[in-house]
């Protein structure tokens, strides 16, 4: 995977959005109302909206909603990427 998109991923995973994306992550593939979100973690809408847009902007999360209830997904497959592109590298030095 392209250097840019992993260092953008992990830009957008920031100490608040870090929190954001763990819950997220806990949800599965279901995914989970925003607002669940917002009263567990009790950050405010419109700060949980600016960094919720951000995540799905670097392709970590999808949404969806279901009449006027709006669901955050994790992007699993994005996810394992940036997993697997750390891990690629992983001690190579040492053969």
């Amino acid at each position: 995977m392209d250097i840019e998109i992993i260092a953008k991923a992990f830009k957008e995973l920031g100490h608040t959005r870090l929190a954001i994306f763990k819950r997220l992550v806990k949800s599965g593939e279901q995914g989970i109302a925003v607002g669940i979100v917002q009263e567990e973690l009790q950050i405010p809408g419109s700060t949980l909206s600016h960094h919720i847009s951000s995540l799905a902007s670097a392709g970590l999360i999808k949404q969806r909603r279901e009449g006027r209830v709006l669901y955050c997904v994790v992007e699993y497959e994005k996810l394992l990427s940036v997993i697997a592109f750390l891990q690629d590298e992983c001690c190579i030095d040492e053969q």
